[in-house]
């Protein structure tokens, strides 16, 4: 986490220095620009992965947003975290409030709800040097924990479609504290097919605990078909 805050504070103190451009559109001299923040800030999107386990996304996964969140995940762009932080703020917030029936954001507090991150492969890690969410996450002043760890390390799950994404992953992770009876809020940035939050959810459950669903930045197209 040390090295993750350092590897985002050198990112943005350099920005300052080196005038960059918007990750969404290329505007020179910001970091994510007016118009393309304003692309992001629609109505949080719901859906359920299963009966039981809704998943609430800030924004739909494409055109500013999703090249603003590959930026944040390839080329070390942290200082878009700031701008992403807004979008899963609002997520975080409209899961808490639905998930926990009108429950205000203070429900964080001791005893309330737990942010719980998905772990990053050794190789995501070693390749990026700090964790997309744990970055974005730490600009919404919001605490988040990372109760779980991988039993094996998975394949890159990059071009494998559902099926094998599901067995990729299965039983991969586990709750680094059994009979941990606390009640969890997924958190990630990108839902694409489900099969690692549903993963995530398994762990958690299996070790006593709650999960009332998953908060993310953004969610697919092919997670969050239209719908009239």
């Amino acid at each position: 986490m040390l090295r993750s805050s350092l590897v985002g504070a050198a990112r943005e103190a350099l920005a300052v220095l080196f005038p960059v451009e918007c990750a969404g559109c290329r505007q020179p001299n910001v970091s994510v620009c007016e118009q393309c923040a304003a692309t992001m800030a629609g109505p949080v999107l719901r859906r359920d992965l299963d009966p039981g386990f809704p998943v609430w996304a800030g924004t739909g996964y494409s055109g500013p947003s999703r090249r603003i969140i590959l930026a944040l995940k390839n080329d070390q762009r942290t200082d878009t975290a700031r701008a992403l932080s807004l979008v899963l703020r609002t997520a975080i917030v409209a899961a808490v409030t639905e998930g926990l029936f009108g429950a205000p954001v203070d429900a964080f507090g001791p005893g309330g709800v737990v942010l719980a991150s998905v772990p990053s492969t050794r190789a995501a890690y070693r390749r990026r040097g700090y964790r997309p969410v744990d970055v974005v996450v730490s600009r919404t002043g919001l605490k988040l924990d990372h109760p779980l760890r991988w039993n094996r390390q998975p394949l890159d799950q990059i071009g494998l479609g559902s099926s094998a994404r599901e067995e990729n992953l299965a039983g991969s992770l586990r709750s680094r504290s059994p009979g941990d009876e606390r009640v969890f809020l997924l958190v990630d940035d990108v839902v694409t097919t489900g099969v690692t939050l549903r993963e995530a959810r398994r762990a958690l459950v299996d070790a006593g605990g709650t999960v009332i669903g998953a908060a993310v930045i953004a969610a697919t197209p092919r997670y969050l078909p239209p719908t009239s």
